[in-house]
């Protein structure tokens, strides 16, 4: 009994069907393969690093799905550029995606995500980050009134400002993570950046146009999740992992300071401008926009009475008293017209 068992151990263990399922090679393993397959089978010219760097691109452009994830990058960016670009009036389905990519710090949350979509082993890891995605922004989107007011009468509502470097801050902390870990804390960060983003899609409502303005910013939203990383994915391997957590802390870090900058308080403001200013004679000017574009002349003495003894040179002037001098006085002055000889 004890052989017929250790036979049917060893026959199971060389039958495929009692073989692990192992994840599908990628192209840069297969790179890596073909490098050890040259040194195994003695070769006289082992391939350097370079050219183990080179032909893992190699192997990786070459393949389907890079190709489609490149040509959508393309599309993304022709996209935006022409609506940049082209002088036009703009539609709702435009200003959805350019709303989102105003959204700085959630498209780098997002950017984070899709380096985990690059260096997830299997594809049911990629969609276990899609279905967090999806599962909290689209249930928000379709009822937002009642949802946002549910979060504004929860302990939520009060620190609501705090959502987007949340998001931020998962999507960085994610890339820390070993492998194993990252594959169920994806999610949750998927699901914070979700919930982030239907806040602010749905807090700066049109009135008018607002099925094609949201689904416009969730299309590009996915753009930044998916087709950055589903472009790395033919690339992936052990030396994307430095990588990975350059780009990890770089996240933590701008979540710290975008967090500071909340609770920081207002500075003071700057005192007003004086209201004139001091030319090249020490002469007091007016702060005019004429007079400092040289449209118009600054007045002498600008501000200050004249002296009282000084003599004016209009001949109707009234002095201080209000009363006309004798020499001024309409019964002083002669109506007789001029003799001519």
């Amino acid at each position: 009994m004890k052989k017929q068992k250790q036979t049917r151990r060893k026959a199971a263990q060389r039958s495929p069907a009692g073989t692990l399922a192992k994840p599908a090679a990628s192209a840069g393993d297969r790179a890596l393969q073909t490098q050890t397959a040259f040194a195994a089978a003695g070769s006289e010219r082992v391939p350097g690093r370079a050219e183990a760097a080179a032909l893992r691109f190699r192997t990786g452009a070459k393949t389907l799905e890079f190709r489609l994830a490149f040509a959508v990058f393309l599309a993304g960016i022709a996209a935006v550029v022409a609506s940049l670009v082209v002088q036009h009036e703009y539609a709702f389905f435009e200003l959805g995606y350019l709303f989102t990519l105003s959204i700085y710090d959630l498209v780098l949350a997002l950017l984070g995500l899709s380096v985990c979509i690059g260096m997830a082993e299997m594809r049911r890891d990629i969609g276990l980050i899609l279905a967090g995605f999806l599962g909290v922004l689209v249930p928000m989107l379709l009822a937002f009134d009642a949802v946002f007011q549910m979060i504004l009468k929860s302990p939520l509502g009060e620190v609501l400002y705090l959502i987007a470097p949340a998001a931020v801050l998962s999507s960085g902390a994610v890339l820390w993570l070993p492998a194993w870990c990252r594959r169920f804390a994806a999610p949750v960060s998927a699901a914070v950046i979700a919930l982030s983003l239907a806040l602010f899609i749905g807090l700066d409502d049109f009135g008018i146009g607002i099925g094609a303005f949201a689904t416009s910013a969730v299309l590009s939203a996915l753009w930044f999740l998916l087709v950055p990383g589903l472009m790395l994915r033919p690339f992936r391997g052990v030396w994307l992992i430095i990588p990975a957590r350059i780009i990890g802390s770089w996240l933590l870090v701008i979540s710290i300071i975008e967090t500071a900058a909340l609770y920081a308080p207002p500075g003071e403001a700057p005192p007003p401008p004086t209201p004139s200013i001091t030319d090249q004679e020490g002469t007091l000017m007016p702060l005019d926009p004429a007079v400092r574009e040289g449209l118009a002349d600054a007045p002498d003495l600008f501000g200050e009475a004249p002296p009282p003894d000084a003599a004016s040179d209009d001949p109707l002037a009234l002095p201080e008293t209000g009363e006309l001098p004798a020499d001024r006085s309409p019964a002083a002055r002669s109506v007789t017209p001029p003799a001519f000889p």
